[in-house]
């Protein structure tokens, strides 16, 4: 285990009433050391020069060393250690021979002081650890005594502060952004047009289609409209609800999708035909699957699911099934507000963006950030200066533009820890996604709250998947965790 180790100072204070002899003055205290070590105690050790000490010869000195808390409430006192003058000590050792007993037993040991002369004395015990030691101070309690006993003085000698609180430093870089040479974006929707049974034609005012095709035209026109795109692709897919043959299906789901991509080339009359795609993928059982789970309100749900998961390759077979083991009404329920979803066309418009400039940046971060790269926020965020206001709400709009970009929700957090606001990054990391840069700097986010248990997961996770950051703070963690402990 690292030991903590601090030298200090040795300052004199007297007690209440100035003693009527002071000797701590006149020790030299050096080599002073206070550690944690190995089995959870705490080790004092110093050295005392005696070269200046004129003690007495009738008198006794007896030192404790002393450990006491910060706030003061709490202490522990080291064995004593004794300084005799001459006589004193030929009195002791008398009283040693003729009765058996030693003055002073409980001392650490017990040494004469030969006036005029060199003399250093080496002190080291230890002590069971306890928390409240950190931060605190210790002292020299001197008590000086003289013939039969008499009480001459009593002294305190402050040698400095101990086991200092131990400052963790954890590493969660900043991720240095990588440009993007060519900036691909794509739009992905959904049309659920209504047609008439067994049609591909788009009826605008059948139903509810007027709205539907109202919301692809403006969608498009987003597109078509903004100057800082150019479309590289425009790509259908359509789908069939599972009612009815399956080939039929297949096909009826390909003349829908065509018949789609016929409708939306004439709101971009000036694309050209070669970048449409058209796919079809007849029922969709999985959309179907998705749809029952999304409403458990569905009569017969459960029946329903449990015959969608026995199914094989005959899907033809599978649909007779959900037909005839469900009541009519359930059936019903289906082809009325469940099938009608399914039944679809997807389309994803591909894009290229230009780049932007900072000043434009500027505005742009504003509206549409997604049309940006992660460098160019990271450029914008920089020139409001680093944890400013505007730092931080760039990084964070950047994070809600590319939530599955690792450099955008990285720097993101880090801007939100390092402003002292750890709850935020914890919400934004736990969303993101599992990364082992993520991970790392979520167990950060939790050490800073004292969470010490989620910390420690995260670190050990993010060490596993190879990232050195993590690896380092698991060793951190577990270095000040046994540092505080009892």
């Amino acid at each position: 285990m690292k030991k903590q180790i601090i030298s200090l100072a040795f300052l004199l204070a007297c007690s209440g009433a100035y003693s009527q002899t002071s000797y701590l003055r006149e020790i030299s205290i050096n080599h002073s050391n206070v550690e944690k070590i190995a089995g959870r105690q705490v080790k004092v050790t110093f050295d005392a020069d005696l070269s200046e000490l004129d003690m007495k010869r009738q008198q006794s000195l007896r030192i404790v060393p002393v450990l006491i808390s910060e706030d003061g409430n709490q202490k522990v006192e080291l064995p004593a250690f004794i300084i005799n003058g001459k006589v004193r000590d030929k009195a002791n050792a008398r009283t040693k021979a003729l009765h058996g007993a030693t003055p002073n037993a409980d001392a650490l040991f017990t040494v004469r002081r030969k006036n005029g002369t060199a003399q250093t004395v080496s002190y080291e015990t230890a002590v069971p650890f306890k928390r409240w030691m950190i931060g605190g101070n210790l002292q020299l309690h001197s008590y000086t005594t003289g013939c039969a006993e008499c009480k001459e003085g009593n002294e305190t000698g402050y040698l400095g502060n101990v086991l200092p609180p131990m400052e963790a430093t954890y590493a969660y870089p900043f991720i240095q952004p990588k440009e993007e040479e060519v900036k691909r974006r794509s739009e992905t929707r959904t049309a659920r047009l209504q047609f008439r049974q067994g049609s591909s034609a788009i009826e605008k005012q059948y139903k509810q289609n007027a709205n539907e095709l109202n919301e692809v035209k403006q969608s498009i026109e987003l597109v078509k409209e903004n100057t800082d795109l150019t479309i590289t692709g425009i790509y259908v897919t359509g789908y069939a609800s599972p009612e009815g043959g399956f080939d039929f299906n297949m096909k009826l789901s390909e003349r829908r999708a065509k018949a789609f991509t016929e409708y939306i080339k004439d709101d971009l009359s000036s694309t050209d035909p070669k970048l449409y795609h058209v796919d079809w993928k007849g029922e969709d059982w999985e959309g179907l699957r998705a749809e029952l789970n999304r409403h458990p309100e569905v009569q017969e749900r459960a029946i329903i699911m449990d015959v969608i998961n026995g199914c094989d390759d005959d899907k033809d077979a599978c649909e007779q099934q959900i037909r005839k083991t469900v009541s009519a009404e359930a059936y019903r329920q289906l082809l009325n507000e469940v099938y009608p979803p399914i039944r679809r066309n997807e389309y994803r418009i591909e894009y290229n963006v230009r780049h932007f400039n900072l000043e434009e940046g500027k505005k742009m971060i504003a509206t549409r950030p997604d049309l940006m790269s992660v460098n160019e926020i990271q450029q914008v965020a920089d020139s409001y200066g680093k944890g400013s206001t505007r730092y931080i709400e760039c990084l964070q709009a950047g994070a809600k533009a590319y939530p599955q970009d690792i450099t955008m929700q990285n720097n993101a957090a880090l801007a939100l820890i390092e402003a002292g606001r750890t709850q935020e990054a914890i919400d934004l990391l736990k969303k993101a996604p599992q990364d082992a840069a993520l991970q790392n700097i979520l167990g950060v986010a939790y050490m800073k709250q004292g969470n010490t248990e989620d910390a420690r997961s995260m670190f050990r996770q993010a060490a596993s998947a190879g990232n050195a950051q993590a690896h380092q703070n698991l060793k951190t963690l577990e270095a000040i965790t046994e540092y505080y402990a009892e």
